[in-house]
């Protein structure tokens, strides 16, 4: 269920690099490729009172799967952003508690 959402990144350039992301992520994280989501929300940056180009913020909401695991799983995105000609990427996590998130009415 890790669901990756990107800020600051134009649609195109995350399509070229969606595919290797989860290969990478699943093996990372050992988990099935259809548990994934990547959602593109588009975002307006603003600097000093002018509409500013920003730069990539990268949220993984998932169920904690230890430090090492997310160290891994950012290290992995970063790397994945940087190719896309990116300097600076932030990258944070929310962690959800299994009893308060439901499937189908069921929590885990």
């Amino acid at each position: 269920m890790p669901q990756i959402k990107i800020r600051g990144i134009d649609i195109e350039k995350i399509s070229t690099i969606s595919t290797n992301m989860i290969d990478q992520l699943e093996q990372i994280i050992d988990c099935p490729r259809d548990y994934f989501t990547i959602e593109c929300i588009s975002s307006t940056f603003i600097k000093n009172g002018k509409v500013d180009e920003g730069y990539p913020f990268i949220e993984v909401v998932w169920f904690d799967r230890g430090q090492q695991i997310q160290d891994n799983v950012a290290k992995s995105i970063t790397n994945l952003i940087h190719n896309l000609g990116y300097k600076n990427v932030d990258v944070f996590f929310t962690v959800l508690k299994e009893n308060l998130y439901y499937e189908n009415g069921d929590h885990f």
